[in-house]
């Protein structure tokens, strides 16, 4: 009896063998989970492949001519390249008035005028500013000699940290010469694409009104006018 007993205790139990539902399903599933991993890796490598072949598209340089305030700058730059950053970067010397703030086509810092009409040059790309006019705030005026609008701006106060200053003076300069005699709603209408951020909206607006009647003034005719309907 005692034989008996220390068999079945010596005796170890064997692992129970997996059925083959069990085996078939886990085949299943490593199967499975190779396919899409091998799905993923597939789209990863032709996701690097493209981006490889656009950043190599965007990396060849172009020789590019703007006609910056009246004078031809050469530059190359990468086709991708916007005008705001050809302009700030790579004309020599650099064209500094237009601001780099949001972007994004936003705030209208760095507005300056293509062919007289003001735009957005974080938007443009200097390849298509080629064959244009391009006027920035340095092109309306020198510090010895300022435009209407930059001598209001400073007359009246018009800026405080200077970012949307440029743009600004820029938007309203064109805007004066096809409405030279604006009222204050009109003014505020022209003046909607730019954002100033320390709220000198006030200020601007004096300034741009103030301007009108200062071109009015120096316009031919303009004073005789006056006289005679007084």
């Amino acid at each position: 009896m005692a034989d008996e007993q220390d068999d079945k205790s010596t005796k170890t139990e064997a692992p129970p063998d997996p059925s083959r539902r069990q085996f078939l399903k886990g085949v299943g599933v490593v199967g499975t989970g190779a396919a899409v991993a091998d799905q993923f890796l597939l789209h990863a490598s032709e996701q690097a492949k493209t981006a490889e072949t656009g950043a190599a598209a965007a990396n060849r340089l172009t020789n590019v001519v703007l006609r910056v305030n009246g004078q031809n700058r050469n530059v190359r730059v990468e086709p991708r390249t916007t005008l705001l950053n050809a302009l700030r970067n790579h004309v020599e010397p650099q064209v500094t008035g237009p601001k780099l703030v949001c972007d994004q086509g936003t705030c209208g810092a760095c507005t300056v005028l293509l062919d007289d009409k003001p735009v957005y040059s974080c938007l443009v790309l200097a390849v298509d500013a080629m064959n244009r006019k391009i006027t920035t705030v340095e092109g309306l005026g020198t510090p010895d000699k300022m435009n209407a609008v930059q001598t209001a701006f400073v007359e009246k106060d018009g800026l405080m940290c200077g970012f949307c200053t440029p743009g600004f003076v820029t938007t309203i300069s064109a805007y004066l010469k096809k409405n030279p005699n604006p009222t204050l709603t009109q003014v505020k209408e022209a003046c909607k694409g730019n954002f100033c951020r320390c709220g000198t909206y006030p200020h601007v607006f004096e300034a741009a009104l103030a301007a009108a009647k200062t071109m009015a003034m120096n316009t031919p005719g303009a004073a005789s006018s006056a006289s005679e309907e007084a």
